[in-house]
């Protein structure tokens, strides 16, 4: 055995170390992944119920047994079925990790500036702008920026656009007599791709019972994709951010563009 310890009678390797880190690492991520909907409650009903039958087979009841038997052969499927959107999110959040930090290495080895290019700096004004005019109007708006393939799904249902990405178009786009001002524009690939998109609400609870439709999908597809999406109040006219599933709200100019020129 690889450096084997000995507490009392029972051997520990660094293997079983190891085993312990790794199952305690994923538990961690499932708990994030679950934290504020409703899969965390049903997950907890689950393990209820596992330990009911456990207890049931200790003390040789056998038509309960029996039952939880059947029960056990549907669980699995049931688990995959209820949790797909949950197990969707993990593999695209490992994925997406993985190609950013490949994507941000070779940027690195290509072109130390790249963040920093005139071009960059002017998108990153363009859209900083037209938030903020539209938040000192109170034009309700929802801009999601992406480099997620994934997103044609949610393209698709708005207006194709792949326009050049500037104050004018966006502020014609949510003004309030424009038919797509309801629905998001989706930015990609330094792209204005679609406007008027449908995107998926969240139901997490947690979520503050003030904020709207437009904060509750900025959220929905945050949690589904990686993506990154600001919001501007309809109400209030404050300017809110949503990646990962949280909401911030009421960010300031400053750190709008910090978030814009990180994400963009």
């Amino acid at each position: 055995m690889l450096l084997a310890i000995h507490i009392g009678f029972l051997p520990i390797r660094i293997w079983d170390v190891l085993d312990i880190l790794i199952v305690g690492y994923l538990l961690y991520w499932a708990y994030k992944l679950l934290r504020g909907s409703t899969g965390l409650t049903i997950l907890v009903g689950v393990g209820v119920l596992f330990l009911v039958g456990q207890m049931v087979h200790s003390l040789d009841m056998a038509m309960l047994s029996k039952l939880f038997d059947l029960f056990a052969n549907f669980v699995a499927l049931v688990l995959i079925i209820i949790f797909q959107p949950e197990v969707r999110r993990f593999l695209l959040m490992l994925g997406n990790n993985t190609l950013r930090q490949r994507s941000h290495f070779l940027r690195r080895l290509l072109d130390k500036e790249f963040a920093n290019t005139e071009t960059r700096q002017a998108e990153v004004q363009e859209i900083k702008n037209a938030l903020v005019s539209m938040s000192r109007k109170k034009w309700g708006a929802l801009i999601v920026l992406s480099q997620n393939e994934e997103m044609l799904g949610i393209v698709g249902t708005g207006v194709p656009l792949d326009a050049q990405i500037s104050q004018q178009l966006l502020e014609s786009i949510f003004n309030k007599e424009s038919p797509l001002h309801d629905g998001a524009v989706i930015i990609s690939h330094d792209k204005i791709i679609a406007a008027g998109c449908t995107l998926p609400v969240s139901d997490n609870p947690n979520l503050p019972k003030a904020v709207g439709l437009r904060h509750r999908a900025a959220v929905g597809i945050t949690e589904r994709m990686e993506v990154v999406a600001f919001i501007v109040s309809e109400e209030t006219g404050s300017i809110s951010y949503a990646h990962r599933g949280k909401l911030q709200r009421r960010i300031s100019e400053s750190t709008l563009e910090e978030l814009l020129i990180k994400y963009l």
